[in-house]
């Protein structure tokens, strides 16, 4: 028997790699030419995830991820798999990131297997170097961020069996299909989300490789043209099985290439328009093996799921069905209860409104997104996946659920669910997620939880629990990676000074719960958060020195609580998972009272920065120039001085938000560099000088503008009129002079609500917080700031009428022109501002009465015409009735009527005709002034030019005649002009 085993070894040793020790690896030790090569590559990338900390040493066959060949020594595989575009990148963590991949990896040439997926190579090509690997059989570069266009060298892999360049953020592209006739091997091919869009010979993708058993081209950009109508159907793609054609823009009936699949058990046709599909129906009887059907996006009804000829019963191997964002409505359909062998049904965001009384025993169930009412029903016991989450469910989570020892992951939140956690939960050992997020769940949170020994992810926030949650609660959870109980206000977590966790965390959310005023001594275990929040937490007193010595973390929120400095000791200890510094910084509303510390400037990472509503001084320090990253800076509220620095505009700001401070100077030429600014919040400071025109000629993307409370003059700059997609105007409480531009009303995102800045860019949260005046006090906005329209011109030196045309302005809900000095009339058609909440014309010099559209203000709650020149009748109306405070027309010695005491002397008086009265008049005093300087005009010209003309043909007189004429002109208008300012003075003494 020895000899035997011996004579097998030997035979394994010669046939090539594998010894009888099973390590490959020992036989001999690797040429240093792809040793120096592998520490090229190593130097070539940041790895602070530490994926090559075991690259040292003079034998690289010994290294983690190489493999080499057991006879020649040579590295065979390399295996550098990052986390990018995984699902789990919380508890993966870690990928290599660079400009480009070193071109010292072209030495590695006996490679047969190379993965570099999941890693972040910055938007670099492929390299052309890849296509000389001529004994490839595996390349997988997905996820890796490559871009540009493909290098057709990749054509000469003829050995390759898999070849995945599926794309993520980045998008790559392919110019033309030839190349892909040289992979004759191939088995395996995925080009999902490679813009295909144009390319040459696509075609070629469906004839030309017989051996390809699975084909993504999902996201590719391709349409029924790409597929070619004159495809040999004989020869399509024979032996494959798993065909991905999802998210592309195909159109009408499905492709003709589909009828000779006859061995295809996956297929994918997400965002094809089924209603237009009348073949469809046929074409799945011809693909009696499919198990695996993927629908989502294609309009589909449920009337279309007979009317299609889908008739889903008789498909008696669909296993994994997605009929995911459509229109599916009603009852949950009864005939997926009689597909026998189907295990995985996704109906996520469609219309269904009620389940069974009990769901059938599938294995993942998602009807997530839906409008389901009603109980929770009873699900059988084989169930592993089950996600009812935004829906409308209520009362309380069944104990039976503890029966379904499958379970690994359950999804309730966003209902309406109410009651206690049932302590059969605790049963579920296989569970490693759940979510009960915002719910109306209360009580206590059972110590049963701790027993699920097998759980990734715990999240109970945002409901009503009570009560102290204790070490026990964490007892046998050492896999737990995810907490957050947030939300929670009368909850306590109340653990042990002493207390070390089984688990390490990667993100903890305890905000808005108990958690004691110190600092949380047994967070010094977890060296691996990536994010945690501990706001509005009851903390007090000064960071612990030791959280300086924590790893960095990426994202930290210790807003509203009591705490206070030093800022040095934010972490600042070894890098966290290709974090060399925080990302996401919350500090709002403690009592920092320092200047901001220097050392925030090595925070190279950092993106967003919150330290309103501390007590911090000094100036805006160097350090927070962060070109290409900083995209938020928050530093509201405190006591900061000087002036805004030059260099803040090298940054790629969205927000700057500045205000409550005491700054000073004129705002820097140099923000008009940021191009891509959102908000401008620099109200409540000391700055003085113009208001800059690149407000509205560079920063055309500003949403809200808040120059409230400070020293501004000049004009109100025209510009400001290209600033089309401004939400929040507000110059108040400056000393502006001169009139109100017209061409406000031209502001189109005040006038169309499609052309909101918030409406259409989901990269704007709904988390802005900014401070209006609105209905007579100061009102922070948060969650609804998107639904803010408003214009504050008050308490400024504005003369001059207002414009008729911002009545234009539609979407306004707030219009504040108090306390200036304007004159004339309140625009007749200002009732069709018709969502005007708030209105104060206050303290100027109108006169005239009050336009009757005013009751046409339905939303109206807040007016304020006080201490004007105001005449008439005060107009009657269903909301303006409800305005029954007498002050909101105080100062108005001419106004009469309801709720003054003043009654009017003529009740049957139509105001609008008075006011139309007193316009004729002012327009026919008018006229005849400028009849009478169009007499002196015309008889003045008769005279002059005659005796002119006889002239004009000497040829040495008409420079000088020409000359003379032009003055004489000019001074004869300047002096009518001045009669008709002396006339109109004079009417208005009278």
């Amino acid at each position: 028997m020895g000899n035997h085993l011996i004579f097998v070894c030997v035979l394994l040793f010669a046939g090539g790699t594998y010894t009888c020790l099973g390590n490959e690896n020992t036989s001999l030790i690797c040429s240093e030419q792809e040793r120096l090569a592998l520490l090229k590559l190593k130097d070539s990338v940041e790895d602070d995830s530490g994926m090559l900390s075991s690259w040292v040493g003079n034998d690289c066959c010994l290294w983690e991820g190489i493999d080499c060949d057991g006879v020649t020594g040579s590295v065979k595989s390399l295996h550098l798999r990052g986390c990018r575009g995984s699902e789990d990148v919380l508890e993966l963590g870690c990928y290599l990131s660079g400009n480009e991949v070193d071109s010292s990896l072209s030495e590695l040439r006996h490679l047969k297997h190379l993965d570099l997926s999941g890693n972040d190579f910055q938007g670099s090509r492929i390299p052309k170097f890849i296509g000389y690997f001529k004994h490839l059989t595996y390349l997988n570069l997905s996820h890796a961020g490559f871009d540009g266009i493909i290098p057709p060298h990749i054509g000469n892999l003829s050995n390759l069996n898999v070849l995945d360049l599926h794309s993520d953020s980045y998008e790559p592209m392919v110019d033309d299909m030839t190349w892909i006739s040289g992979l004759l091997s191939l088995e395996h091919l995925d080009l999902s989300w490679v813009n295909l869009c144009g390319a040459q010979n696509t075609d070629m993708l469906f004839y030309m490789i017989p051996s390809l058993k699975e084909l993504s081209l999902s996201g590719c950009g391709l349409s029924n043209v790409d597929l070619g109508p004159f495809l040999n159907l004989s020869r399509i793609l024979p032996n494959i099985k798993h065909l991905d054609l999802g998210f592309n823009s195909f159109q009408g009936p499905l492709p003709g290439i589909l009828q000779n699949m006859s061995s295809l058990t996956f297929l994918d046709l997400s965002y094809f328009n089924l209603s237009l599909a009348w073949n469809f129906g046929n074409l799945l009887s011809m693909i009696p093996s499919l198990s695996e059907l993927h629908l989502s996006h294609c309009g589909l009804h449920k009337t279309h799921l007979s009317s299609l000829g889908l008739n889903l019963s008789t498909l008696s191997n669909i296993q994994h069905l997605d009929l995911s964002l459509n229109s599916v409505e009603g009852t949950f359909p009864s005939v997926f209860t009689k597909m026998t062998s189907l295990r995985v049904l996704d109906l996520s965001q469609n219309m269904l409104n009620s389940l069974l009384p009990t769901m059938p025993n599938y294995l993942h169930l998602d009807l997530s997104g839906n409008q389901l009412t009603g109980s929770i029903s009873t699900f059988l016991g084989n169930l592993s996946k089950l996600d009812l989450s935004f829906n409308q469910l209520n009362g309380s989570i069944p104990e039976s659920f503890g029966n379904l020892a499958a379970l690994t992951y359950l999804d309730l939140s966003f209902n309406r669910l109410t009651g206690p956690i049932p302590s059969s939960l605790g049963r579920l050992v296989s569970l490693q997620t759940v979510s009960l997020r915002s719910n109306l769940l209360n009580n206590t949170i059972p110590v049963s939880i701790g027993q699920l020994t097998k759980l990734h992810s715990l999240d109970f926030s945002n409901n009503s629990f009570e009560g102290v949650v204790t070490e026990a609660h964490f007892a046998n959870l050492s896999m737990l990676k995810v907490l957050d109980i947030s939300s929670n206000t009368k909850l306590t977590f109340n653990v042990s000074r002493e207390w070390i966790p089984p688990f390490q965390l990667v993100s903890l959310d305890l905000g808005s719960c108990t958690i004691g005023t110190e600092f949380p001594q047994w967070l010094r275990s977890q060296r691996k958060l990536r994010r945690l929040v501990l706001s509005n937490a009851t903390i007090s007193g000064a960071l612990p020195r030791w959280f300086w010595k924590m790893p960095i973390i990426p994202e930290l929120d210790l807003s509203h609580n009591k705490l206070i400095g030093p800022l040095t000791n934010l972490p600042n200890g070894e890098t966290f998972r290709g974090y060399a510094s925080i990302q996401v910084l919350f500090l709002e509303n403690n009592f920092f009272n320092e200047s901001i510390p220097r050392s925030l400037c090595r925070r190279t990472d950092l993106r967003y920065l919150d330290l309103s509503r501390n007590r911090l001084t000094g100036k805006i320090p160097r350090c927070l120039e962060n070109p290409h990253l900083l995209n938020t800076m928050i530093l509201s509220s405190n006591q900061i001085s000087g002036v805004i620095p030059s260099f803040i505009a090298r940054n790629s700001l969205r927000r700057l938000k500045l205000n409550g401070n005491k700054l000073s100077g004129e705002l820097p030429r140099e923000l008009r560099n940021l191009q891509y600014l959102k908000i401008l919040d620099v109200g409540d400071n000391k700055f003085s000088g113009n208001i800059p025109e690149f407000l509205g000629t560079n920063l055309t993307y500003l949403v809200v503008l808040r120059l409230h409370k400070n020293n501004f003059t000049g004009r109100i700059p025209v510009t400001l009129c290209k600033a089309s997609n401004l939400q929040i105007l507000d110059v108040a409480h400056n000393n502006l002079k001169g009139p109100i531009p017209s061409c406000l009303g031209e502001l189109n995102a005040m006038v169309n609500e499609s052309r909101s800045r918030y409406a259409a860019d989901p990269s704007f949260d709904n988390d802005e917080n900014v401070n209006q005046v609105m209905k007579g006090v100061i009102l922070e906005y948060t969650k609804t700031v998107y639904m803010v329209y408003n214009m504050d011109l008050s308490s400024n030196q504005l003369v001059g009428e207002i414009p008729v045309e911002l009545t234009a302005l539609s979407m306004l809900v707030g219009l504040n022109l108090s306390n200036n000095h304007l004159k004339g009339y309140i625009p007749d058609n200002i009732g069709s501002m018709m969502k005007l909440e708030s209105l104060d014309l206050s303290g100027n010099e109108l006169t005239g009465v009050i336009p009757p559209s005013m009751a046409d203000l339905t939303f109206l709650s807040r007016l304020n015409l006080s201490h004007n020149n105001l005449s008439g009748r005060i107009p009657t109306g269903s909301q303006l009735q409800t305005l029954t405070d007498p002050s909101i027309y105080e100062g108005n010695k001419d106004l009469c009527g309801p709720p003054l005491l003043n009654n009017c002397t003529n009740p049957g008086e139509d105001p609008s005709t008075a006011t139309n009265e007193k316009k004729h008049k002012a327009a026919d005093e008018q006229s005849k002034v400028w009849l009478f300087y169009m007499d002196i005009m015309s008889g003045f010209a008769t005279g002059f030019w005659g005796v002119i003309g006889l002239l004009f043909f000497k040829k040495h007189w008409r420079q000088k005649l020409f000359i003379f004429a032009e003055e004489t002109m000019e001074n004869i208008y300047v002096a009518v002009v001045l009669r008709v300012a002396k006339i109109k003075r004079g009417r208005e003494h009278a």
